[in-house]
């Protein structure tokens, strides 16, 4: 997969140049430039300040439970000489992340004043297809209600929720933002108000969880994507918070041995979305996160650059999140997801056009109501993506968690049931498309 074909695949959502701009075209250019510097310590040196000046580098963001900074310099020659310092670990470039763009977007209307639940019961197959018709709403912790009498809450980083629409603002339990210059969560862009319907709508279309409770930790402004740093803020944030779950339904990808840079340059940014999740785990969070919509293998660095020379890695990512690769309604990979042995931990719904046009490929023959309707911002809109697939796993993780109660299943735990209680597609057993299956939240709460 070369960097074309990833800008056109984003273009609906990007302009070629912010997105370009993000993988470090042009940056010869600039004076001054934007550097992640990961400390060997989890918490920040007493003498960072001055490691980072005599470097010639000025802090911008500081994050101390993740020994890291965020920093901005002129100096050319910062990258080596911060390198230098026995208590930096890595040092690199910072890496810009978008929202994952959905494949497709259509609205359906802007009305509220209509019956309870029509819109589930007429478009979403995706939630019947997790919880078999809704079966598992009258099972234990079923709808979200922990049996402990705590909320459970799913933490949103995206774009932020609309927490004004009627079918989510029962269940909006708080927001924030990251993102400079707009300290509302407010969402202008739909995508996060789209997840979050997914994950806890509670009125004319419904979520995975009816009363699970969600959480906007914004860090996408209405257009354009976010720092590393400023993600990994909010994903420390959401564990101090004491969250249940995280999803992240993020755009990235880093490039290693690029000849726009050295591999040594790009690990930091890695590094750091690898502490941000690993600090959120050991809080107690499960962390769930999208697979891609780039239709390639995301197994390995070398497979996923294609003809560039170098390789590429799909950020954020961990061994220890659960990754989704995306469904249709026929249980089939779709076409625009991405898969990968030891990549993929499941597969979830996330939409297409249905079979018919995968057989014909005709336009005609594409069929809306596959893909998958959520909540947006004054309404509802049909979505595909991969974005569509992670937070119905997010949803299932809530309700698990709400069966036993809140701070007692550690995520490993809740990994473990989402894997086990899968549907099996494909080859026997695991495989790079649907990890070990297609959740079920029936069979997960058995």
């Amino acid at each position: 997969m070369n960097k074309k074909f990833i800008a056109s695949a984003l273009s609906v959502a990007l302009s070629a140049a912010a997105f370009l701009g993000s993988f470090g075209v042009g940056h010869a250019q600039e004076v001054e430039k934007d550097y992640i510097v990961v400390f060997k310590s989890d918490n920040l040196p007493s003498n960072y300040q001055d490691v980072i000046k005599k470097s010639g580098g000025k802090v911008t963001q500081t994050l101390p439970k993740l020994g890291a900074v965020e920093v901005n310099s002129e100096n050319p020659n910062f990258l080596a000489e911060i390198k230098n310092s026995s208590a930096v670990l890595d040092a690199g470039m910072e890496n810009t992340v978008y929202p994952e763009a959905p494949v497709d977007v259509q609205l359906l209307d802007q009305s509220f004043n209509i019956e309870q639940a029509d819109l589930y019961n007429q478009y979403q197959w995706d939630i019947k297809q997790v919880t078999n018709n809704g079966a598992s709403w009258d099972m234990k912790g079923g709808t979200g209600k922990s049996t402990n009498g705590k909320d459970i809450v799913v933490a949103v980083v995206d774009t932020g929720i609309d927490y004004n629409h009627p079918d989510i603002k029962a269940n909006y339990a708080y927001g924030k933002s990251f993102v400079p210059g707009y300290p509302d969560a407010m969402d202008q862009n739909g995508h996060g108000t789209h997840v979050a319907g997914s994950i806890a709508g509670k009125g004319r279309v419904l979520g995975i969880g009816p009363d699970l409770k969600v959480a906007a930790y914004r860090v996408f402004g209405p257009t354009g994507g976010a720092s590393t740093a400023d993600i990994a803020n909010a994903l420390m944030t959401a564990a101090d918070d004491n969250v249940d779950v995280v999803n992240m339904s993020l755009g990235g990808y880093d490039w290693f041995q690029d000849p726009e840079y050295a591999t040594k340059d790009i690990v930091a940014d890695v590094r750091l979305f690898n502490r941000a999740i690993q600090y959120a785990i050991k809080k107690g969070v499960t962390v769930v996160g999208s697979a891609g919509n780039n239709a390639v293998d995301i197994s390995s660095p070398g497979k996923l650059s294609g003809n560039d020379k170098g390789a590429t890695h799909r950020s954020p990512s961990s061994q220890t999140m659960i990754r989704v690769s995306a469904g249709g309604e026929a249980k089939n990979l779709t076409f625009y997801s991405n898969y990968g042995v030891g990549k993929i931990d499941v597969i979830a719904p996330g939409g297409d056009y249905g079979t018919k046009w995968l057989e014909t490929g005709n336009i005609a023959d594409r069929d809306r109501n596959k893909l998958c309707l959520s909540t947006v911002p004054g309404g509802y809109a049909f979505y595909a993506g991969t974005s569509m697939a992670a937070p119905k796993t997010a949803g299932l993780a809530g309700v698990i968690i709400a069966k036993y109660g809140k701070d007692v299943l550690s995520p490993a735990q809740v990994k473990h049931i989402i894997q086990s209680s899968a549907d099996d597609l494909f080859k026997p057993g695991y495989d790079g498309e649907s990890g070990f299956g297609l959740i079920n939240a029936v069979s997960a709460l058995k």
